[in-house]
């Protein structure tokens, strides 16, 4: 709830305010000064032009509540976990914060103003996502690529799981984010156990050296099944500095791949900055049915209650058309939802649990002389999985990968790029200014809305011999 809500309105939101727009696209803003908002009557702005204006940093009105949001929330996480951004309160085996009725009430009042803010951002997002749609014809190739996401899965249920390799497709199924591999909207598979012996890390144009001749640490997981020499279990990395050769090797970052094995094909899945695919494999699953929250096989729909000034509303997101810049940015607004409704459940399982005196949050833990592990899991911005070899005690070989590698990851020893270079690479530019005020807002949005967690260096060919080099982190409008 806390990134999500900080990045979509106070950073990459910053891409379609009014200062922005101006600048780059100014029919486009004329045409916004015209455009009545479709739902004015939720969030209050009567044009789109209005809701750009409201998204100008640190003078808009939206930009400015959602900054007050965003401290709301990481109040919220530091109740469960002492501070933010590195909790303090979790251990080896559970967390030690002590639960009360106090906290939890302290918890959900702060939750149902959250509640009853998103109210408003989900039809103000839909209202701006949308215009840009109708007044840019052809937008929806911004940042378009083939449909390859990958989710590990999120939000587990305690009453299945137990965390142990030989029940993991069980208790992965059992999530309230569902995990699965989604190829051209087709639901490919929801078993853990097989999205990680199906992940590779492949080379081609990084800057280590191949470790097809090194150590073999996992022969076998353990329910028997082979493991490959360039899965993360079996992973050396052995660097190669060089100079930098866009034609050869360019990065320090590696290429995760997810081996299709009804194609044969090593498929550079992304995240789409987390929630498109969280939603979209949750969405074809059809798994979840909690109440606040409902998967159909096509949509997933969120039910949020009655709050201080507002009424109850369900909201649906459906499976859209494309796997594009707009639609990972909707899928953020939709998945704040997603969140909100599902600690709305939470916090009722944990009131029920305090009132019956079950209030153990710690469980006994010891490291095992010998064993491989791993964990799958969704960071905000998509996949996290950990992979480990223990031996005599100790770490013999650990590979963690978040969502960076598989989303900045560069072109492969097969030369299919990474989801940054594939949704950029034929993006259409529909910016108005020439090449001497070139902004590059198009290819910004296109890799923003994988919502980047580290700064961005975008390099562009003008033509006549000019290259622009625009260096860009998402912290537009405030001074270093």
């Amino acid at each position: 709830m806390f990134d999500h809500n900080i990045f979509q309105d106070n950073l990459v939101g910053v891409d379609f305010c009014e200062q922005m727009v101006k600048e780059t696209n100014p029919s486009v803003l004329a045409k916004a000064e015209k455009k009545e908002a479709p739902h004015a009557n939720l969030h209050g702005f009567r044009t789109i032009a209005d809701i750009m204006r409201a998204l100008n940093p640190f003078v808009g009105s939206f930009y400015r509540e959602a900054l007050q949001m965003s401290r709301m929330t990481r109040e919220m996480f530091c109740l469960m976990e002492g501070r933010h951004v590195h909790p303090s309160t979790l251990y080896p085996g559970g967390v030690g914060t002590v639960p009360t009725i106090q906290l939890f009430t302290d918890y959900i009042v702060r939750l149902m103003k959250y509640v009853e803010f998103m109210k408003k951002v989900v039809p103000l997002h839909d209202d701006l996502f949308d215009f840009f749609y109708e007044a840019l014809p052809g937008y929806e190739e911004v940042g378009r690529r083939r449909v390859l996401l990958g989710c590990w899965g999120s939000f587990n249920n305690p009453a299945v799981c137990d965390y142990s390799y030989k029940k993991m497709t069980e208790w992965g199924r059992g999530m309230y984010v569902t995990p699965g591999v989604v190829v051209d909207d087709k639901l490919v598979t929801t078993d853990l156990v097989d999205i990680n012996l199906n992940i590779r890390i492949l080379l081609g144009s990084s800057y280590y050296e191949g470790w097809e001749n090194g150590e073999k640490f996992v022969k076998n997981d353990p329910l028997g099944n082979p493991v490959d020499q360039n899965h993360p279990w079996n992973q050396t990395t052995i660097p190669k500095p060089q100079k930098r050769d866009f034609a050869g090797k360019y990065t320090w970052v590696m290429s995760p791949r997810w081996l299709d094995k009804r194609t044969g094909d090593h498929l550079a899945l992304d995240t789409g900055g987390g929630p498109i695919a969280r939603l979209w494999a949750t969405a074809l699953a059809g798994i979840v049915d909690i109440g606040y929250i409902k998967a159909t096989g096509r949509s997933v729909k969120m039910y949020l209650p009655k709050t201080m000034s507002l009424p109850e509303v369900e909201f649906e997101w459906k499976i859209p058309k494309w796997s594009n810049a707009i639609e990972r940015d909707r899928a953020r607004t939709y998945f704040q939802v997603y969140a909100a409704s599902a600690a709305l459940y939470f916090a009722e399982q944990a009131l029920a649990e305090l009132h019956a005196g079950r209030t153990r949050t710690w469980s006994e833990f010891t490291v095992p002389q010998d064993a491989i592990g791993c964990g799958f899991h969704e960071a905000v911005r998509g996949v996290l999985s950990h992979h480990v070899v223990i031996r005599d005690g100790k770490i013999a070989n650990y590979h963690p990968y978040p969502p960076t590698p598989w989303n900045a990851n560069p072109r492969d020893i097969y030369g299919t790029p990474g989801p940054y270079e594939d949704a950029v690479q034929n993006t259409p530019i529909f910016e108005e200014n020439g090449p001497d005020k070139f902004k590059g807002i198009d290819i910004m949005r296109a890799v923003r809305s994988f919502d980047p967690c580290l700064p961005c260096g975008v390099h562009m060919y003008l033509g006549n011999g000019k290259v622009l080099e625009t260096h860009h982190s998402p912290m537009f409008g405030m001074n270093a």
